[in-house]
């Protein structure tokens, strides 16, 4: 079968204008190219590190954010694509999340851990990102709780929130600090 690639932004979240991210490409694979394409079509190509390539954004604009995704290639020929990735550039309105876990940072495999984001802002809902994964775990209220039950070691990793309101504009607020989550 075709090799799976995966993609996802280092830190994760929106960006405001003039901040950065890294879209992180990786695979196992063996040589070849990565080519990371925007709205469809080619933007840049990067040879194959450690089954893993790097594409930095730096001072972002609006020009930055569409649909992202990887393809690896070995000569013209395109072996696997990874997910699409929404990329934002936002304005930041709101102010920082606090995140916090319970029972703690480091738990025992099979307990259950409650994650919360909380804001300064009454009609804020929020994300909870766990770096490396595209997919963001289910929109939440602020102050509601993410709950990951029987966690495993797959659930380890850093996570972050960040959130925003949905009035006649949409406002985000900045990514908060992040937490690391250990499994015992």
């Amino acid at each position: 079968g075709a090799p799976t690639i995966s993609i996802f932004l280092k830190p994760p979240g929106v960006i405001p204008p003039g901040g950065s991210t890294t879209i992180c490409c990786s695979c196992q694979c063996d040589n070849g190219n990565f080519v990371l394409y925007k709205n469809g079509h080619p933007v840049r190509t990067l040879e194959l590190r450690v089954s893993r390539a790097e594409f930095s954004i730096s001072n972002a604009t609006q020009k930055d954010a569409g649909a992202y995704s990887c393809h690896y290639q070995n000569g013209s020929t395109v072996l696997a694509r990874s997910e699409t990735l929404e990329i934002q550039v936002q304005e930041f309105h709101l102010p920082e999340p606090a995140l916090s876990v319970l029972p703690g940072h480091e738990v025992d495999a099979g307990a259950d851990v409650v994650f919360r984001c909380t804001i300064a802002h009454p009609k804020a809902g929020c994300f909870l990102y766990l770096e490396g994964q595209v997919e963001d775990f289910p929109f939440l209220p602020s102050e509601q709780d993410y709950i990951l039950s029987r966690v495993h070691k797959g659930n380890e990793g850093r996570y972050s929130c960040q959130c925003f309101t949905k009035n006649a504009l949409l406002k985000w607020s900045a990514v908060s600090q992040t937490l690391d989550l250990v499994v015992r």
